[in-house]
């Protein structure tokens, strides 16, 4: 599925999912999770980590719950949650500029010359941390994140905020996602969709790349 070039004309910004697209740091969450889960004696494997693309820390817990043989309250599921972050958090300070790559960088670059304004839209609640520790912050217009909604992806919340923090309609943004959570909440939100990653074989989207420097192609030449 393509959108028009009368469209195309309209984008005026750009909302980046942030793991996944302008980061990774699956192996970070990966080895927060997996902790969690040996000290309550839980099954959690790579393929598990996989459902967890895209989606909320308590949404997260409850996939990983669902091996678990015992029952947890509301209370304790929110401190094991509380848990897995601060190990997390602890883990993202290992995190340098050098991790994110010169494609992302020079793109959020080439993107800003052109005129366009730049968001995170996130459900993370580490975005800011994130973004600090890799000198990404002053790339970037607005963060949305999971600070400020109410509801994670699929749900088009935290989108829809960075589009108001833009000062921009969904209609004249392009989200970037790397989970199917993010493309159906793009979607569901009114924006023109781009998948990468695993995304990138959504049939939702509108477009898919292989690096996150093909957007410019898409702005440059969609028909």
């Amino acid at each position: 599925m393509t959108i028009s070039k009368t469209n195309i004309n309209k984008i005026k910004g750009v909302i980046f999912d942030l793991d996944g697209v302008l980061i990774h740091t699956d192996k970070l969450h990966f080895q927060a999770w997996k902790k969690l889960a040996d000290s309550i004696h839980v099954y959690f494997d790579e393929k598990i980590n996989e459902r967890l693309r895209g989606v909320s820390r308590m949404a997260s817990l409850k996939i990983i719950l669902e091996k678990a043989e015992n029952q947890f309250s509301e209370t304790e599921k929110e401190l094991l949650a509380a848990e897995k972050n601060e190990t997390y958090k602890e883990l993202l300070k290992t995190l340098t500029p050098s991790d994110i790559s010169q494609d992302v960088r020079q793109t959020l670059k080439n993107l800003r010359e052109k005129g366009l304004k730049l968001a995170v839209g996130s459900s993370s609640k580490n975005a800011k941390y994130i973004l600090s520790y890799t000198e990404l912050s002053d790339a970037l217009d607005a963060v949305s994140d999971g600070n400020n909604i109410a509801k994670s992806k699929p749900d088009p919340e935290v989108f829809l905020k960075a589009a108001e923090f833009l000062g921009l309609s969904p209609q004249e943004c392009l989200v970037v996602e790397d989970a199917e959570a993010g493309i159906e909440a793009a979607k569901a939100g009114g924006f023109t969709a781009v998948g990468i990653g695993s995304a990138a074989r959504d049939a939702r989207a509108d477009y898919s790349i292989i690096k996150l420097s093909d957007l410019e192609k898409i702005l440059e030449n969609a028909e």
